[in-house]
């Protein structure tokens, strides 16, 4: 038998058509895809609430509830699309631990599918993050790994996955693109077709806050890919470089100071946050997104988290714009999940004392706005 051009390389001889795949594993994946995609079927879209505006405004503002999804905030959705990616990919195998660098809502909702497809989960996190966060990761079947410095939760993540074989999820990468953003009811399209049967079915503005960006870019991509003339603005919060980084188009642009409004603002440009696509960006205080947090409860008697305290900040100031200038429409923006996992934060007026936050100007801005037009924020 002649040699092969290869074993004249000295290469040994490989067979070119190989097999890898296993009857088990591939009944275990078909099994672990229908348990993600039945946890969307079972659960009724989230609904659009109306934010009560002057009825001469001829402007409506709608809330969009996310807090009501199985897990309790918007990480639901991306959990899920994380979940289906890495699976789909070949990444989540069974029986390997899912890791991944979080000590919020997205680590509530990532222990949720894996119980729900039995596999390990572990979230890597500061040791300073609170115990009822841990409380809410272990409830839904998780490990919490604890840091001493939150700037090396990324590379301790990618370390733990390496030694034990299983899967980095890295949300702040892969959030844009595991989300099918051209439709299959993510969160713009249900937008879209809750808005139908509205005075104004085309929003004027959404306004979507940033914690990976993921949820802003798969908007605006829909958005654009639909030909709708909407326009997106994301907020942010103090502590957070993404504003800067948008404004000045450094890429690299950092924070040294960590958010204290949880789920959004991040101390670096995240490779899921997609500046090209967005509109507008506007720096809000954090006083003012307790202030607004809290006039949504007494608007419509809904707590929130602080993220939504700084979504709804910005809408009330582009409805202010638009009132302003005799302009008709409907504006957008999200709860992104409930109020009751910071009743010691942003509803605790000795926690505002000690942040050194008055949001007093804030609450005055609004109640003014409401009742005369007025806009007096910053």
């Amino acid at each position: 038998m002649g040699t092969t051009e290869q074993e004249r390389a000295g290469c040994p001889a490989v067979t070119l058509d190989t097999d890898r795949s296993d009857p088990g594993y591939r009944a275990w994946l078909n099994d672990a895809v229908r348990k993600v995609q039945a946890d969307a079927n079972r659960s009724a879209d989230t609904h659009l609430l109306r934010f009560p505006l002057p009825a001469g405004w001829g402007i409506d503002l709608y809330l969009k509830d996310e807090s009501t999804h199985p897990t309790g905030s918007l990480k639901h959705r991306l959990a899920r699309s994380l979940f289906l990616y890495g699976l789909c990919n070949g990444w989540i195998r069974p029986g390997k631990p899912v890791i991944e660098a979080s000590s919020g809502s997205t680590a509530v909702s990532e222990a949720y599918f894996a119980q729900l497809i039995g596999v390990p989960f572990i979230a890597v996190m500061p040791r300073t993050t609170s115990r009822e966060k841990m409380r809410l990761i272990e409830f839904q079947g998780g490990r919490c790994h604890l840091v001493d410095d939150p700037r090396t939760v990324y590379e301790v993540s990618a370390t733990l996955a390496a030694e034990s074989g299983g899967h980095y999820m890295d949300q702040f990468t892969y959030a844009e693109r595991a989300t099918d953003w051209r439709g299959n009811n993510n969160i713009a399209e249900s937008i879209y077709d809750q808005l139908r049967m509205e005075r104004y079915p085309e929003p004027a503005w959404i306004v979507a806050t940033a914690g990976t960006g993921g949820t802003s870019a798969t908007i605006a991509r829909y958005i654009h890919y639909m030909q709708y003339d909407t326009r997106v603005c994301v907020p942010d919060p103090e502590n957070s470089c993404f504003f800067q980084g948008w404004t000045t188009g450094d890429a690299d642009a950092r924070c040294e100071a960590a958010s204290r409004i949880e789920g959004i603002g991040r101390p670096r440009m995240e490779p899921s946050f997609v500046p090209g696509a967005i509109d507008r960006m506007m720096k809000v205080p954090d006083a003012a997104s307790v202030a607004a947090v809290r006039a949504l409860e007494d608007a419509i008697g809904r707590k929130a988290g602080g993220s939504t305290g700084t979504g709804l900040w910005s809408a009330l100031k582009i409805v202010a714009e638009m009132a302003a200038a005799g302009e008709r429409g409907s504006v957008v923006t999200l709860i992104c999940d409930a109020g009751d996992r910071y009743l010691d934060k942003y509803y605790s007026d000795a926690w505002l004392e000690e942040q050194g936050l008055d949001i007093a100007p804030y609450s005055d801005a609004i109640t003014t706005l409401l009742a005369t037009g007025e806009w007096r924020g910053r």
